[in-house]
């Protein structure tokens, strides 16, 4: 994949953009004074609305979007609004620092979709980066796992949300190859939102009478975490491969525990600095071998 305009540096500068972005989830989530699955419904659906003039515009004007290609941003927000659904639930029956640790097995399960359904031939390098990007987050929110290492219902749950993101990436990198970022990221906002409408129904989770204060956190989530996330990541699927991009969120959590000293005041330890330090240096290797592929075929 190649930057159309010639600028190698907008895929990974869309990248840091959505890194920040969606890093602020679990920010909103802790202030939101409503169920997981809610807040993500709302995330997707007012993220949706807000994109809907641009993306409208885009699709009768170029009309790239037909009943064949139409399918994968669909089966996508189907991923995506499984994940953050689930990944809710998750957090009822097992710790927090689990659940995110092993979400974000994502990496290794789209690494395994590039080698079987893509061929793509993924380097020693990029392996050792992989391991590195993941023993670093394990470190930044695995304390707790570590301590008390077993697998629950929730930490099954969590795997399972692990898949389903690899699906999502694994998805919008083919859907990207035929739809602009803009109308292939609506169709997702769409589709996870009626995905997590139903999820919510059958939970059993109203999706009325919260505060003010907690829709405008909604409004907030739907804009920076989701908008702007997503259309970032979208982008960025556009130039680059899944395998390197779901390695290269893996920054998220050592950006999330940035924000969080501010905001939060949690100071984060020296396990965490230190699992800071080795995944972005697993991030940085995966990031070169991709380089060095691209530089190898050209």
């Amino acid at each position: 994949m190649t930057d159309s305009s010639g600028n190698k540096l907008l895929p990974y500068a869309a990248l840091g953009i959505c890194i920040l972005a969606l890093s602020t989830s679990a920010i909103f989530i802790k202030f939101a004074d409503a169920p997981g699955p809610v807040t993500g419904f709302y995330r997707m659906f007012i993220a949706a609305i807000l994109l809907s003039p641009f993306a409208l515009r885009r699709l009768l004007k170029n009309r790239q979007v037909n009943r064949r290609n139409i399918v994968i941003p669909l089966v996508g927000g189907v991923f995506s609004g499984l994940d953050l659904g689930i990944w809710s639930i998750a957090l009822g029956y097992t710790s927090a620092a689990s659940a995110t640790l092993l979400g974000n097995t994502a990496p290794l399960w789209v690494a395994l979709g590039a080698m079987f359904i893509f061929r793509e031939k993924l380097k020693k390098k990029y392996w050792v980066g992989l391991l590195l990007a993941m023993a670093g987050a394990t470190l930044i929110v695995g304390s707790d796992f570590l301590l008390h290492p077993g697998l629950g219902w929730g930490d099954i749950i969590s795997i399972l949300t692990g898949l389903l993101y690899a699906g999502y990436y694994l998805t919008t990198e083919f859907g990207r190859r035929s739809i602009d970022a803009v109308s292939y990221i609506w169709i997702v906002f769409l589709s996870a939102s009626v995905t997590l409408f139903i999820l919510n129904m059958l939970l059993g989770n109203p999706l009325i009478g919260y505060s003010k204060q907690t829709f405008m956190i909604f409004i907030a989530a739907a804009i920076i975490s989701q908008l702007i996330g997503y259309l970032m990541s979208s982008y960025a699927l556009g130039h680059l491969t899944a395998s390197v991009v779901s390695v290269t969120m893996v920054g998220q959590p050592v950006m999330t525990a940035l924000i969080a000293i501010p905001l939060l005041g949690e100071v984060p330890g020296n396990s965490q600095l230190l699992g800071g330090i080795i995944a972005m240096t697993g991030i940085y290797l995966v990031n070169i071998s991709h380089e060095n592929k691209k530089d190898e075929s050209s």
